[in-house]
């Protein structure tokens, strides 16, 4: 009988898992740290640890083995025990103990049991999603000078942002300005040649001018298109309560790969949006049914990624 995944199941909710007859699991919290040395940012975690003096049957384990199970709390107790009496002939014989996703037990040379619990799952909810990152140092001062040097060679045009409407009432102004500036030359020109011919030609070819860019000023004012609304009907996936996480991301255009690249292996996978720590989630899949979501939870560790996690909606 295989339990370690219901441990793993308890270690979310639960602070001490004990395996009757074999010892205890203990999850305990731990803060976000920042290592100075090599600037690595560590979220908050909930370390596991051991204690093989707490081996008394509390009923936890047993209680959810036989739900899951649909099976008889006396039944499970006996198969549990079993399996605490198999482990405890391994370490004797000086054998390892890997229990997938909870850690490794052995015996030292006191005859005592060690354990190294997995580094690559955080059973802290909360902080889910979440995974050690290193945070470069900012230097203000360099980039403060190679702005300064930017500043020197490349010289910054800001253009004024200009309204649509007030675009035409400069053709206008124009427009008056040539016909008087038309009409006064025409007026000397006659004077001078005594043609009254031509001041009629110059009068008239000032007004065609005037007229054409009172028509382009005009046209510079015309109300915009407007084009009728388009109503499309977007079918929505009906999402369940418990999701099945992929991964979470700092930029989304990650995310949208990540579910490009689980549809083409068959999942229904989607992007479920970013949290509050502003990484965009993805899900294989959502289930309304919590049963039918830590079975599809389990199935993914074994078969996909041991990286994958449950996010449960209230």
């Amino acid at each position: 009988m295989q339990i370690e995944s219901y441990i793993e199941e308890l270690l979310y909710n639960y602070n001490c898992v004990v395996i009757p007859g074999f010892g205890a699991f203990l999850a305990h919290g731990k803060s976000a740290e920042l290592d100075n040395q090599t600037n690595t940012l560590i979220p908050p975690s909930k370390t596991v640890s051991f204690n093989s003096q707490l081996s008394k049957n509390d009923g936890l384990l047993v209680s959810h083995i036989a739900k899951e199970k649909r099976l008889g709390y006396e039944e499970l107790l006996q198969e549990v025990e079993n399996v605490a009496e198999t482990w405890n002939k391994k370490l004797q014989r000086g054998e390892n103990i890997e229990l997938f996703g909870v850690g490794k037990l052995w015996l030292n040379r006191e005859q005592r049991i060690q354990f190294q619990p997995e580094n690559k799952i955080n059973y802290l909810t909360s902080s889910f999603g979440l995974s050690t990152f290193a945070a470069t140092p900012i230097q203000r001062e360099v980039l403060k000078e190679e702005v300064e040097e930017l500043e020197e060679k490349i010289p910054f045009i800001i253009t004024p942002e200009k309204r649509e409407q007030s675009s035409f009432r400069p053709w206008l102004k124009y427009a008056a300005v040539i016909l008087l500036a038309v009409s006064l030359g025409s007026t000397s020109y006659s004077a001078y040649d005594g043609i009254q011919e031509k001041q009629v030609a110059a009068q008239q070819d000032a007004q065609k001018q005037v007229s054409r860019l009172i028509q382009e000023a005009t046209f510079f004012e015309s109300a915009p298109l407007e084009f009728p609304a388009i109503n499309i009907k977007v079918n929505k996936k009906q999402l369940g309560k418990h999701h099945i996480i992929a991964g979470a991301f700092r930029i989304e255009k990650n995310a949208e790969k990540k579910v490009r690249m689980l549809k083409n292996k068959g999942f229904n996978a989607f992007y479920l949006g970013a949290n509050k720590f502003g990484l965009h989630q993805v899900a294989y899949d959502s289930f309304e049914n919590p049963k039918e979501a830590l079975s599809f939870l389990r199935k993914i560790k074994r078969t996909e990624s041991a990286d994958a996690w449950m996010l449960s909606e209230k």
